[in-house]
C-alpha cells in the first residue's frame, strides 16, 4: 500500500518516483480513461490537443524497434533547423530526468517535482484516480514540457500504441518505426494485432508515416480507414545505401538530400525523422539536415567506449541489426558478448540473432521480478551453440571479469536489456558515478 499521504512539495525527485511506484496496484495497467481524466484536471488537454496559448506540435512515434533513434534525430534536427524542441522517452538508462529533453538538456530535479506535485494534486482531487509510474511519468512530462514554450514535441510511445498513455494526445504526424514480437504478455504473438496496436496512434487526416517496409498489412488499413495520409517507406520516401560520400534521402514531394553523413543509428529511422520533420513544415536545409546527423547521438545504442560496444536491444529483430553492424567491424581478436536478460523476453531469438557476431558469451544476472539468472541465460547460450566462459552475478560483475581477460585486439558488445546497459553506464567505467 502506498504512504497515506504524498511527499511534500520540498521532497527530493527521488521520493516522489518511489511513491509513483507504490501508487497502482500493478506497474502496467493499459487504458486511456484514467489518464485522460487526470489530464483534463490539469487542463494539459482539450479535445485531445495540448492546452495552451501557443501549444507546440507534436509528433508521436510508436514502434518495436526504431523508436529511441528516430525521436532521437528527429530531436537534433529540429533543433538544427532553429525550432525549440523538447521530447518524452523511456525508460532512462541512469538518471529519471534523460526521460524529459527540454531544448537540449534533462530536465531538472526541480522542473520534474514541480510537475510531480500538480499530477499529485489533480490526482488526489475528488473522485481520486489511481495511475501508473508510467501514467504519472507521462503526464509529468507533458506538464513540464507544455510549460517550456517549445515549438515541438517528440513523444516516444512507450508500450503497444493505442492504450498508451502518451496517446491521449493527438498528433500532428505519428510514426510507426517496425513491427515485431515483443512484451506478448500485453500485445501478444500476432503480428497483425501488434501492428492495429501501434497503428492506434494514427489520427483523421493527419500523415502517418510508415518507417519500415516490412510492415504488417494492418498498420496500412489503419491508416486507411483514420483517412490519414500515408508516407511509407520506399513508396513516398527512400534512402540509399551508405557510399563512399555518404547517403542519399529522396521523397516525392521535395527535393533529394544527397552525401549525408552517417548518424551511426540505422538509416531506415533517419531517413523516417527527416519525412515527418518535413511534414510538419520544416524546410530541410541541406547544411542543417548534415550537422544534426554528425551531432546526433543515443545512449545505449551502438555506443562505443573503445573496445565496448553498449547497446539496449532485447528483441531478435533489434539483435539481428547489432549484429550486423559489429559484423562489419575489424576486430583481429574474440568477439565477445556480456548479456543480461528480463525473463519475459525471448532470450533464445535474440542470442541467435547475435550468434553470426560473437565468439565468446559472458552471462550476467538481472535483479528484480522480472530479471534472469545468469545460468539459466547461459544455458540458452549453450542451447544456441554458443561458448559460455563465464557467469556473473550482475552486469558490474561480469565486466569486471572480462577486464581481467581481454586483449588489445579483442572487442565486446553489452546488450540484451536497459537494465545490464544502464547498470554499466552507471560506472566509473564508462562515465559515471556508481
Amino acid at each position: 500500500m502506498p504512504d497515506a499521504l504524498p511527499p511534500s512539495p520540498s521532497a527530493p525527485l527521488a521520493e516522489w518516483l518511489a511513491w509513483w511506484e507504490r501508487l497502482h496496484p500493478t506497474g502496467i495497467d493499459m487504458g486511456l480513461g484514467r489518464v485522460s481524466e487526470v489530464a483534463a484536471r490539469l487542463g494539459l488537454v482539450k479535445r485531445g490537443r495540448l492546452a495552451g496559448s501557443y501549444p507546440p506540435q507534436v509528433i508521436t512515434v510508436a514502434g518495436t524497434n526504431g523508436k529511441g533513434s528516430t525521436a532521437a534525430i528527429l530531436a537534433s534536427l529540429a533543433h538544427g533547423h532553429g525550432r525549440r524542441v523538447g521530447s518524452y522517452t523511456s525508460p532512462h538508462l541512469v538518471r529519471y530526468n534523460e526521460r524529459v529533453i527540454i531544448d537540449g538538456e534533462p530536465a531538472s530535479d526541480a522542473q520534474l517535482v514541480a510537475g510531480f506535485v500538480e499530477v499529485e494534486k489533480a490526482r488526489a482531487a475528488a473522485p481520486e484516480i489511481s495511475l501508473t509510474y508510467f501514467e504519472a511519468g507521462t503526464l509529468c512530462a507533458l506538464w513540464c514540457l507544455l510549460h517550456a514554450g517549445l515549438d515541438l514535441l517528440v513523444l516516444e510511445v512507450g508500450l503497444g500504441g493505442r492504450l498508451d498513455a502518451v496517446n491521449i494526445i493527438d498528433a500532428d504526424v505519428a510514426v510507426v518505426t517496425t513491427i515485431a514480437r515483443d512484451h506478448a504478455g500485453f500485445l501478444g504473438n500476432d503480428i497483425a494485432h501488434i501492428g492495429r496496436e501501434k497503428a492506434g496512434i494514427f489520427r483523421p487526416g493527419r500523415p502517418a508515416v510508415l518507417g519500415s517496409d516490412a510492415l504488417p498489412a494492418s498498420v496500412e488499413e489503419v491508416a486507411a480507414e483514420q483517412r490519414a495520409p500515408t508516407y511509407a517507406l520506399g513508396k513516398a520516401f527512400s534512402r540509399t545505401s551508405m557510399a563512399a560520400d555518404g547517403w542519399a534521402f529522396h521523397r516525392d514531394a521535395g527535393p533529394s538530400l544527397e552525401a549525408l553523413p552517417d548518424p551511426g543509428l540505422p538509416l531506415d529511422n533517419a531517413a523516417t525523422a527527416l519525412q515527418a520533420l518535413a511534414l510538419v513544415g520544416v524546410d530541410l536545409d541541406p547544411a542543417a539536415v548534415r550537422q544534426a546527423l554528425e551531432q546526433v547521438s543515443l545512449p545505449g545504442r551502438m555506443q562505443w567506449h573503445g573496445r565496448w560496444c553498449l547497446d539496449v536491444g532485447h528483441n531478435p529483430h533489434a539483435a539481428a541489426y547489432v549484429a550486423g553492424r559489429l559484423a562489419a567491424r575489424a576486430a583481429p581478436g574474440r568477439r565477445w558478448c556480456l548479456l543480461g536478460m528480463l525473463d519475459d523476453k525471448d532470450a533464445a531469438g535474440v542470442i541467435a540473432a547475435l550468434a553470426p557476431a560473437i565468439s565468446d558469451w559472458v552471462c550476467v544476472g538481472l535483479d528484480g521480478p522480472r530479471g534472469r539468472d545468469a545460468q539459466a541465460l547461459a544455458a540458452d547460450v549453450v542451447g544456441e551453440g554458443g561458448r559460455v566462459r563465464h557467469c556473473a552475478a550482475s552486469p558490474e560483475a561480469g565486466a569486471d571479469w572480462l577486464d581481467e581477460r581481454l586483449t588489445d585486439d579483442d572487442i565486446v558488445l553489452v546488450a540484451g536489456s536497459f537494465f545490464t546497459v544502464g547498470a554499466l553506464l552507471a560506472t566509473p567505467r564508462f562515465g559515471g558515478s556508481a
